[in-house]
């Protein structure tokens, strides 16, 4: 059978069907509506809050956090609702600031501002794009249980109503993107997120992916709620980055609407675990820190000592960020952890980042990647091992697993979420428990 992937010019990968044991991607479905309609719904209705409009008078302050570049949210197809019902209660232009909730990325360009915000908005209102290393624009709210400072972006404590704008697929470190996590980590300080990130380490991808209930959820819920994240407006896409569905109010209780809805997209069924998975990075392509997301859904699908191939662009390298991922390269977990415990890495969101690879492609298997953008000395440096081909790749892979290996391909890697056989009902259970 011939696998086509999602990248222009990597030729389909071909697999006897006798090894293929499943093709996953998330789920096409056709939009009910067009996007402005479907915000317009959800704003008009709710979930656990008071409308938009009636959270402000004409002098409010509002600030609107947006996720960046490296999400797929439509921005500029959801912002003209929201500022059209602030703008009919009499908040102007000048009352109304946005924030590009970056976490710990790369700043965006200008270029890449308007792209997100559309052409009109960043002419109309402040735009600021936050950046974790600038101690100077982060204020203290408060700490944590074990005292690790909060810091997030004074903007927050300048404003009266603060507003999260983004979109809702599983993810490793939160379970789910969306909701509070515009806040943490999207306009908090390093210290905090490396607290949160670590949190994350200390449990595999099984008990976090996908999970919506989980400890790292429910801190940043807390944090964001300090900060006082009040509203949010949150997108749920297909697998052709079509809003399908949108989800407007409280933010945990509609972020949690919002992940029923994402599970049914993104978490697709997977009859047994895979001896080889194929995982692309798409559509987290940007650099090798979003690209890893196609390694923690393999972590779902693949047997323990078996073989995990990534297949991923990466135009801008490993991490401008986290330098540390390139200089010390993915470890198992134990490793990560003594170095921690030593202070050998004291970025704790790196040494997370490395845990959660170092899991997939040290602990429970073997890592091979096809990738233009990282050298083979560097993906071999960072503990992968190359190959020029998805299809050489595979070769590589079968002589490593055996000429019945079987094989699972994810297409979408960074979005799709492999479920095993009753899993999507315990995830269900999980849920409703926490």
């Amino acid at each position: 059978m011939r696998v086509s992937l999602s990248y222009p010019g990597v030729e389909p990968l071909e697999v006897f069907d006798d090894n293929l044991l499943a093709v996953l991607e998330p789920r096409a479905i056709e939009p009910p509506k067009p996007v402005a309609n479907l915000v317009e719904e959800a704003l008009h209705h709710p979930i656990g809050s008071p409308t938009v409009e009636d959270l402000v008078t004409p002098s409010t302050r509002t600030l609107i956090l947006v996720d960046d570049i490296t999400r797929q949210t439509p921005a500029w197809a959801i912002l003209p609702s929201l500022l059209t019902r602030l703008a009919d209660r009499g908040c102007k232009p000048g009352c109304t600031k946005i924030l590009i909730a970056s976490g710990t990325h790369a700043l965006m360009s200008a270029q890449e501002v308007e792209k997100k915000l559309g052409p009109k908005i960043p002419r109309e209102h402040e735009v600021n794009i936050h950046h974790w290393r600038n101690e100077e624009s982060l204020n203290q709210i408060g700490v944590t249980a074990d005292g690790t400072r909060i810091l997030v972006n004074r903007l927050l404590r300048e404003v009266d109503l603060v507003i999260g704008v983004g979109q809702i697929v599983p993810h490793r470190v939160m379970g789910f993107t969306g909701g509070a996590t515009i806040v943490q980590p999207g306009v908090s300080g390093g210290e905090i997120t490396g607290h949160t990130h670590w949190l994350s380490a200390l449990f595999a991808g099984r008990q976090i992916l996908g999970i919506a209930e989980n400890p790292v959820r429910k801190e940043v819920e807390r944090i964001a709620q300090l900060a006082g994240l009040r509203f949010i407006v949150n997108v749920v896409m297909d697998a052709h980055h079509r809003v399908i569905h949108v989800v407007a109010g409280d933010p945990v209780a509609a972020h949690r609407a919002g992940t029923e809805f994402s599970l049914q997209v993104y978490g697709v069924d997977q009859p047994d675990l895979a001896d080889i998975v194929v995982t692309e990075s798409y559509p987290a392509d940007y650099d090798l820190w979003q690209a890893a997301k196609g390694i923690y859904s393999a972590e779902l699908a693949v047997r323990e000592g078996g073989v995990v191939i990534m297949v991923t662009p990466c135009p801008h390298g490993v991490s401008t960020e986290h330098p540390e991922v390139e200089r010390l390269g993915y470890r198992g977990f134990a490793d990560v952890k003594a170095m921690v415990e030593r202070r050998q890495i004291s970025d704790l969101v790196a040494a997370a980042h490395l845990v959660h690879v170092g899991r997939v492609i040290r602990d429970r298997a073997r890592g091979i990647m096809v990738s233009p953008g990282i050298d083979p000395e560097a993906q071999a440096h960072l503990g992968f091992e190359s190959a020029s081909t998805p299809q050489r790749a595979l070769e590589m892979a079968f002589r490593i697993a055996g000429p019945r290996a079987k094989v699972a391909v994810l297409r979408h890697g960074g979005d799709v979420l492999p479920l095993l056989e009753g899993q999507r009902a315990k995830v269900g259970r999980l849920r409703d428990e926490g």
